[in-house]
């Protein structure tokens, strides 16, 4: 695709209430030099298709060759400079309640070059937009507010800094290791030796990946994953006593079952199963 475009969307009273508004979204065939001493108004990403450039800062310049993006925040003083033949770019810019908020919470780098690989929803997202918002111009408001939230995600799991591996890499090589805990999550053996041992790494790299994917260390991953099954005997198997789930989901006993359980979800086994028991059973009388 070769056609450049770009959509201007109206912005409501109602719309600046949003956590995200989308503003604009474009592609350029051919990028043109700009120069913003006082920088944009509002959040801006803007990414290389093809060729190369620079975004010059108060601090250096920053090279994006392909596959490869920045998100500036509001207010920081920038300009482009043309290193290559060609520059193709595509660029979304958005505000809203909560963006700066959402963009934190995402752990987004700001004023940072941000790579991908090619085989990435990232690598062809000018041709999506393209696509959808050609022909329809309904995407202010709650739509834009979504559509915004869901390129953020895909960066979050698809984009890298400084060639580590990205959120998406990390729980591929991981997959493995996910895949056998769901069989031996309860057996006493496993632990960071033994994850390490299955994936043919060292127990440092393991703890590495584990915080890349999921933010998480192995063991509160394996955590979190004893009490998602113990969770699902809980009101699967209600006959079973809570000694039995904690034996089933590889607790060392009941009480330090019980108070892992209790700390986590704020209510006691028993009383988590009450609860979900009623609700069935009131549900089956609607």
């Amino acid at each position: 695709m070769a056609t450049d475009y770009r959509k201007f969307f109206v912005i409501t009273e109602t719309d600046r209430k949003l956590p995200l508004i989308l503003e604009t979204v474009g592609y350029e065939n051919e990028q043109q030099f700009y120069k913003r001493e006082e920088g944009y108004p509002c959040f801006h990403w803007l990414q290389t298709i093809e060729g190369s450039g620079e975004i010059i800062l108060e601090n250096g310049s920053v090279k994006l060759s392909e596959n490869q993006g920045m998100l500036l925040p509001a207010g920081v003083p920038h300009e482009y400079n043309i290193t290559a033949a060609k520059w193709s770019t595509w660029y979304l810019t958005f505000d809203g309640a909560l963006a700066a908020s959402i963009v934190y919470a995402l752990e987004i780098p700001l004023s940072t070059t941000i790579s991908w690989g090619m085989e990435t929803p990232l690598a062809s997202i000018h041709e999506y937009y393209y696509e959808k918002y050609r022909y329809s111009h309904d995407f202010t408001g709650m739509n834009g507010s979504l559509e915004i939230y869901q390129f953020l995600t895909l960066l979050k799991k698809h984009g890298n800094v400084n060639r580590s591996a990205s959120l998406s890499q990390s729980h591929e090589r991981l997959l493995p290791l996910l895949l056998e805990l769901e069989h031996s999550f309860a057996s006493s053996d496993v632990g960071l030796r033994w994850m390490s041992q299955l994936l043919g790494i060292s127990s440092q790299h393991v703890n590495t990946l584990f915080r890349k994917a999921f933010g998480l260390s192995p063991y509160q991953y394996l955590l979190q994953l004893r009490l998602q099954k113990s969770k699902e005997l809980l009101i699967a198997q209600p006959n079973q006593t809570v000694k039995q789930i904690a034996d089933a989901t590889g607790f060392l006993d009941a009480s330090h079952f019980i108070s892992t359980f209790r700390k986590s979800v704020g209510l006691t086994p028993e009383v988590f199963r009450n609860q979900y028991s009623k609700k069935n059973l009131s549900e089956d009388f609607r």
